[in-house]
């Protein structure tokens, strides 16, 4: 090879290196949040798992943030509810730039008349895979473990 091909191949695997990492990180990040709620029943009865319906607002509301990056982003609750459970965030955001689509907004305003009619924030509602609340819970000062161990009493 002369230095030219050698400079564009290195390039070139750079590149691809870079997107392979990328990928595994995203991947690896990336919580299986749903983004329809029709389509997460639906996909908890195809694999015959309960449904976690969290209410929140993400960019106001601190125990729905404490919630999110103590319990939800924990390895420890992304294991389990990789294995147990689908699920969907029903988020209500305030600010101008975190708006949500006139669609995503209506379902969550219609889940909101059906599961949460008082307006509690943060709400976690566990549901089997037939919609039927199994029980219902909030922010709790708990490590991962103990919150999963609290969440799977409702089973």
């Amino acid at each position: 090879m002369n230095k030219w091909h050698r400079i564009c191949f290195s390039q070139d695997m750079k590149k691809i290196l870079f997107l392979f990492c990328m990928s595994v990180v995203t991947s690896l990040s990336a919580q299986d949040w749903q983004e329809n709620y029709k389509e997460a029943q639906a996909m908890a009865k195809e694999n015959d798992k309960n449904l976690l319906l969290v209410f929140a607002g993400s960019d106001w509301c601190a125990p729905c943030i404490k919630l999110e990056k103590t319990i939800w982003e924990s390895e420890e609750f992304k294991k389990f509810a990789e294995m147990d459970l689908i699920l969907y965030r029903a988020d209500f955001p305030r600010k101008k730039a975190n708006k949500l689509s006139e669609e995503l907004t209506a379902q969550n305003n219609n889940l909101a008349e059906k599961y949460n009619a008082q307006g509690h924030f943060p709400l976690v509602v566990l549901l089997n895979k037939e919609a039927k609340v199994l029980g219902q819970t909030g922010y709790l000062k708990l490590s991962p473990d103990e919150y999963i161990t609290h969440l799977k009493s409702m089973f």
